[in-house]
């Protein structure tokens, strides 16, 4: 499993400020192509990158090229018939340098990093915050180069405002979601958008049963677990800055997990940070877990829907499971110094509610009365949609078409102000 922390990305961003001002430089004298639009993001051909691909390209025929992180996004691609170009080659410098529209969803260098300045920025991010995201948060400037600078944090913070100036739009979920992503971005009132994410959309089009169906789908050909009557639980701890997860359970909890699971006829589906660090081993000879990474499923959103339960710690994927909605259990053994070094937008209390776990024996407690006692279901699903109503503007399956719609407007209002 990949890893990386703020500590080693942010010296590399100071190491590279040479090449940062070149790339200005070249924005100001190479000439943006109308209608010409990129996406890139870490997920891959995935998220709301790809669901605003569908809209402005395939939908609206914008001109569209999709950046390559690694050889599987290039492959896949490939089998989807796009246009591409690896994000870090010449080809990729010049398709970012050119293209009117710059689409991420984690950062610059979902693209080429270089060749940003200039263009209409569309910043969807990748969910909705709970732990404190960009400026912040004391995390995001850690450098190992000179790492109790005051200078070196100060510059730090310059070049990230700087970077979140060019942002043309960032869409929220809410105007509570909205207060945060300005706070995080250091943006103007007008550049974050109440338009409802893209990325979530999958989970508001269709019927209640087709989304079941497509997202049980993908999780049956992920694992190739079948029986109709399995259900599916989805663990998807957070990333910590390229610390272990503190939640790998040891060989008495699998012992813990696997009780449980067979008891409910349950498969627990592992989803580990893909920028995260440690491995889970569950015990040899069973099939009641099951690892599905972004590199067995790159965009698990969709997938969702076909779950029965999720357990989580700080992800945002607890705010999606209100759309379905999925009763949630949270399990923070190391509550205390995650909020102390990282910190929460308002309280962990407000999502996780009073009885978050601490410890994998009280999480499986907590989901053997979810899989076997109805009340204690529905009580979950009852928390999950409050959460949904405070943080979730939209539930149409339109935040697609609103955020191309924003997109069109302030081309339209940028093209007015230069003429």
């Amino acid at each position: 499993m990949a890893s990386f922390s703020f500590g080693a990305g942010n010296a590399g961003k100071l190491a590279r400020i040479p090449l940062y001002a070149a790339g200005r430089l070249a924005g100001a004298v190479i000439p943006r192509t109308s209608g010409e639009w990129v996406f890139g993001s870490a997920a891959g051909l995935a998220d709301g990158g790809w669901a605003l691909w569908t809209e402005a390209v395939e939908t609206h025929g914008a001109n569209g090229t999709w950046l390559t992180g690694n050889a599987d996004q290039a492959r896949e691609a490939q089998r989807r018939g796009v246009r591409w170009a690896p994000k870090s080659s010449l080809r990729g410098y010049w398709r970012t340098a050119r293209a009117r529209v710059v689409v991420v969803t984690h950062g610059f260098g979902d693209v080429n990093r270089y060749a940003v300045s200039g263009a209409f920025v569309v910043q969807l991010w990748h969910g909705i915050p709970l732990k404190r995201i960009g400026l912040d948060s004391p995390e995001t400037l850690r450098s190992r180069f000179l790492p109790r600078s005051r200078w070196v944090r100060a510059l730090l913070r310059i070049m990230y405002r700087r970077a979140g100036s060019d942002i043309a739009v960032l869409p929220a979920a809410s105007q509570l979601v909205r207060g945060r992503l300005e706070s995080a971005f250091g943006l103007p009132v007008g550049r974050v958008a109440v338009t409802g994410e893209p990325r979530v959309d999958v989970l508001s089009s269709g019927t209640a049963d087709e989304r079941r169906a497509a997202g049980r789908a993908i999780v049956e050909s992920a694992t190739g677990v079948v029986a109709a009557g399995t259900r599916f639980v989805l663990y998807a701890p957070t990333w910590r800055d390229g610390d272990e997860d503190p939640s790998i359970p040891d060989t008495a909890e699998w012992r813990l997990i696997l009780d449980v699971l067979e008891r409910h006829d349950a498969v627990l589906l592992v989803r580990p940070h893909h920028l995260g660090a440690g491995r889970y081993a569950p015990p040899a000879g069973s099939d009641r877990v099951r690892l599905m990474g972004s590199d067995v499923v790159a965009d698990v959103t969709p997938a969702l829907a076909g779950m029965d339960v999720l357990i989580t710690d700080y992800s945002s994927l607890a705010y999606d499971a209100g759309l379905i909605p999925l009763p949630v259990l949270y399990l923070a053994p190391d509550l205390e110094a995650y909020a102390a070094r990282r910190g929460f937008y308002g309280t962990y209390a407000e999502v996780a509610g009073p009885d978050p776990a601490s410890d994998w024996q009280t999480a499986c407690r907590q989901l053997d009365a979810v899989l076997g006692d109805p009340d204690a279901r529905d009580e979950r699903i009852g928390r999950s949609r409050r959460l949904s109503d405070r943080v979730h503007a939209f539930r149409d399956g339109g935040n697609t078409a609103r955020v191309y719609r924003v997109i069109l407007a302030g081309l339209a209002a940028r093209s007015k102000g230069s003429a």
